[in-house]
């Protein structure tokens, strides 16, 4: 034995009352002369660590803290309990985390993250049964995926993005894996479809009132109420206006109604059509969210 010396270690508080250990340890000498380190400190197992000023229990449960709530929020929680530390210290504890084995991963979940939107990107690598992340890998080219793919056993399944880059890396890497789109990416690809398709089939939306206004004007059910007296006789005013050669700009000017209006009854064969009035609308972009 060379000496010995003592240690103060913070510890599980107590009631809210903080804890500190005093104890005294040993030193020892090393015997062996190929050996760098000339003395030694004994360590009592399950409470203390090499130049560690936490005990195990106190150290085991900031880093929980840390794992649950990161940095300033754990900070706010540990302050709660009696137990004086800081925001650092947490995320030393928990970078200090071995990082789990990835194991076999039957469906990988690809997909890209913005280090720095812009500039710097990375890509996610997630075990889509257990819902949890397996790795982060840098860049979001082909090679680090298949370098990746290469290392670990291959999955049977890769749900990925649209990205070519993906592609050819799942490819390279694991060529017996079926690539299949993310949940993502399908609600996209069918809200792009649909965006296209109405689109392009936007004037039979626009016609779809005039069609209903001939609808009205065929039945034999006769439209009441103040307003259809009011269409009655806007209609026959403007249809016996033009009747006399005047033009929509002076029948507008005359009655001191909107130029479009005096076109809608002049158009309009009957009264009757003017009582279905066209839904001012436009064709709305769905967008997808996802799930």
């Amino acid at each position: 034995m060379h000496s010995r010396y003592q240690r103060r270690l913070a510890d599980l508080p107590v009631a809210g009352r903080l804890v500190e250990l005093c104890l005294t340890v040993r030193r020892f000498f090393c015997g062996n002369t190929a050996c760098g380190m000339r003395t030694f400190v004994e360590q009592v197992s399950g409470l203390t660590r090499r130049r560690a000023r936490r005990s195990e229990p106190l150290r085991a449960m900031l880093t929980s803290i840390g794992l649950s709530l990161a940095g300033r929020a754990g900070v706010r929680l540990a302050a709660k309990v009696g137990v004086r530390t800081s925001r650092n210290s947490l995320l030393r504890l928990v970078r200090g985390v071995p990082d789990p084995a990835v194991g076999s991963v039957n469906v990988l979940g690809v997909d890209d993250f913005a280090v720095k939107r812009g500039h710097h990107y990375g890509t996610v690598l997630v075990d889509c049964e257990n819902r949890r992340v397996v790795d982060l890998i840098p860049g979001r080219d082909a090679s680090p995926l298949a370098d990746w793919l290469n290392q670990h056993a291959s999955p049977a399944v890769i749900c990925r993005d649209r990205a070519t880059a993906y592609a050819e890396g799942a490819r390279t890497g694991a060529p017996q894996a079926v690539q299949v789109a993310d949940r993502f990416h399908l609600w996209q690809n069918l809200a792009t479809a649909v965006e296209r398709l109405v689109a392009k089939h936007k004037g039979c939306l626009v016609e779809q009132p005039v069609r209903l206004a001939a609808d009205v004007a065929e039945t034999d059910v006769e439209p009441q109420g103040a307003m259809a007296q009011r269409r009655r006789a806007h209609h026959a005013l403007v249809h016996e206006m033009l009747a006399q050669g005047a033009g929509f700009r002076q029948i507008a000017r005359h009655l001191g109604w909107n130029h479009r209006t005096v076109s809608q009854y002049a158009h309009a064969a009957t009264w009757q059509e003017m009582m279905v009035v066209p839904k001012r609308g436009r064709v709305c972009s769905i967008r997808s969210s996802p799930i």
